[in-house]
């Protein structure tokens, strides 16, 4: 079926709404922490696979950290391992440490495959490799949580070599305890974050399963499209965030405040939804940016 002029004439318009995002974050570093529900649609993966591919196709440098958790919860049920968890966190003993790094790896390299399927050069590593991510022990008043790793110390080496030699970066939230060497489990947020702040990174978009930040979650109508530091920390203390997206939320407010230019949480179950948010006007989640932007 052949397009109308019309529909031309639109994908036009999109392209000249896309050139001033293009020329402004071109050669900049870009992280996108992808998990929720994008990650188990295979229509959606191919999306953000795709916006990542295109992301590094116009001159963008971005790179992955990716999480895991329903698929290593998958895994733990057909072993007949219960899970537990604690303040949101998996408790993980060493049986679990060890399905869970083994899920990463799988994970970590079908996402390098994917985007070595749509034409772009990839290499999948995890928080281990060349001490990237260095840990120590969560400590939760709940009591022991096992091998759930806080980071203390970002080794961004390896990262800057695979974006100067022209790969794209998947990273698998693991890291390696600073003083016992063991592998520790790390929430993919706190990965994410830990790393944009290391690399001063120009965006860190975050993936999840919901809009962005709304003033009242149930109205999708309250979405805000930009919140300033001291906006979202009004938020916060006025008691409009609860929940899983509050330690977001406040992982958004670090960055910001380590040197990251923008922070996104985004929908990843909207098509297309890193191209929408990074290279229209209107976006479709949230930003969050520095007072003095």
């Amino acid at each position: 079926m052949e397009e109308t002029m019309d529909q031309i004439m639109f994908k036009a318009q999109t392209l000249i709404e896309a050139l001033p995002y293009i020329r402004d974050f071109n050669n900049k570093r870009v992280i996108v922490k992808y998990g929720g529900s994008a990650m188990l649609d295979e229509n959606l993966q191919s999306n953000v696979i795709k916006d990542v591919a295109l992301l590094k196709l116009v001159g963008m440098k971005p790179m992955i950290v990716h999480g895991g958790g329903k698929e290593i919860s998958k895994w733990l049920k057909r072993v007949g391992k219960e899970t537990s968890f604690v303040d949101g966190l998996r408790v993980t003993d060493e049986e679990t440490m060890e399905i869970a790094e083994m899920v990463l790896n799988k994970v970590n390299k079908d996402l390098v495959r994917m985007l070595e399927q749509v034409g772009v050069r990839a290499i999948g590593i995890s928080g281990k490799d060349g001490g990237m991510l260095c840990c120590e022990k969560k400590i939760v008043s709940a009591g022991d949580i096992g091998y759930v790793g806080d980071v203390v110390k970002v080794d961004t080496d390896i990262i800057d070599k695979l974006l100067e030699d022209d790969y794209i970066p998947i990273i698998a939230p693991i890291g390696l305890g600073i003083e016992d060497y063991k592998s520790y489990n790390i929430n993919a947020d706190d990965a994410a974050s830990s790393i944009a702040k290391a690399m001063k990174a120009e965006k860190l978009a975050f993936l999840t399963d919901i809009d962005g930040v709304c003033t009242d979650p149930e109205d999708k109508t309250t979405l805000l499209s930009t919140l300033t530091v001291k906006e979202a920390q009004k938020l916060i203390t006025d008691g409009y965030i609860c929940g899983g997206m509050l330690p977001k939320l406040n992982n958004c407010i670090d960055a910001v405040l380590a040197g990251v230019q923008r922070v996104h949480i985004i929908d990843g179950r909207k098509q297309h939804c890193l191209l929408l948010e990074f290279f229209t006007d209107q976006g479709v989640g949230t930003a969050i940016l520095n007072d003095e932007n």
